[in-house]
C-alpha cells in the first residue's frame, strides 16, 4: 500500500500547486499601486480572482489587447466580486514595475479590475505557486481556493483564437454563485513564466 502511495505521489503533475482545491487560500498583505496595504483578508465574504500578470508577456498581451481581460473583470466587479492583478516580477527581471508604471499600464488597457498589486519580493506567488502570466485562481466567500488554472481552454498568444476557446474564469464565477464546483476546478496554466 505504500509503495502505491508512493507512485500516486510521484504522478501527481507539478501544476497543481501549492494552494489546493477546496483548502482555505494562503493569506497575504500587500501594496497595491497606489502605495496602499491591501490584505486578502479585508475581502472576507466576497468571491476573490487573483490574476497573475506581466504587461511584457504576449499572452497577456493577448487577452488585454483584444479587451477580453477587460471585459472578464469588468464582468466580475458589477456582480461583486473582487478583482486583484498580481505582478511578482523581481526587480530587474521582465515584467516588473513600480506603482507608477502599473498605474499607466492599467490606465493605458482600461482595466477594470479592484487593484494592482505588487508582489517584487515574490511570496505570494510562491505561496499559490503561480507558474504562468496570466495564471488565474478563484477564491469563493468563504476563503477556500475553488478553481486554479488557465484564463481559457486555448494556449496560444493568438486573438483569434478566444473566440473558440472556454472561458473558464467566468464559469468558475457562475458555479460558486450558485453553490456549485467549478468544472474544471483545475487546468494546466498557460503564458510566460513568472519572472520571479
Amino acid at each position: 500500500m505504500k509503495f502505491l502511495t508512493f507512485i500516486a505521489i510521484l504522478l501527481i503533475p507539478a501544476w497543481l500547486g501549492a494552494a489546493g482545491i477546496g483548502a482555505p487560500a494562503p493569506a497575504f498583505t500587500l501594496t497595491d499601486s497606489h502605495g496602499a496595504h491591501r490584505t486578502l483578508a479585508e475581502f472576507a465574504g466576497k468571491t476573490v480572482v487573483l490574476e497573475w500578470t506581466n504587461a511584457e508577456c504576449p499572452f497577456v498581451k493577448k487577452h488585454y489587447d483584444s479587451g477580453n481581460m477587460q471585459k472578464q473583470q469588468a464582468a466580475a466587479v458589477a456582480d461583486g466580486v473582487i478583482w486583484l492583478t498580481i505582478n511578482s516580477g523581481a526587480p530587474g527581471k521582465q515584467g516588473h514595475v513600480s506603482g507608477e508604471q502599473a498605474n499607466a499600464i492599467q490606465k493605458n488597457w482600461k482595466a477594470a479590475n479592484t487593484a494592482y498589486l505588487i508582489d517584487a519580493d515574490g511570496k505570494v506567488g510562491r505561496a499559490y505557486d503561480a507558474k504562468t502570466t496570466p495564471h488565474m485562481y478563484v477564491i469563493d466567500k468563504d476563503g477556500m481556493l475553488r478553481y486554479n488554472g488557465a484564463i481559457d481552454s486555448i494556449a496560444s498568444a493568438d486573438k483569434g483564437d478566444l473566440a473558440k476557446a472556454t472561458q473558464y474564469v467566468p464559469a468558475a464565477l457562475s458555479a460558486v454563485a450558485d453553490g456549485k464546483t467549478p468544472e474544471p476546478p483545475l487546468t494546466r496554466p498557460y503564458g510566460c513564466s513568472v519572472k520571479y
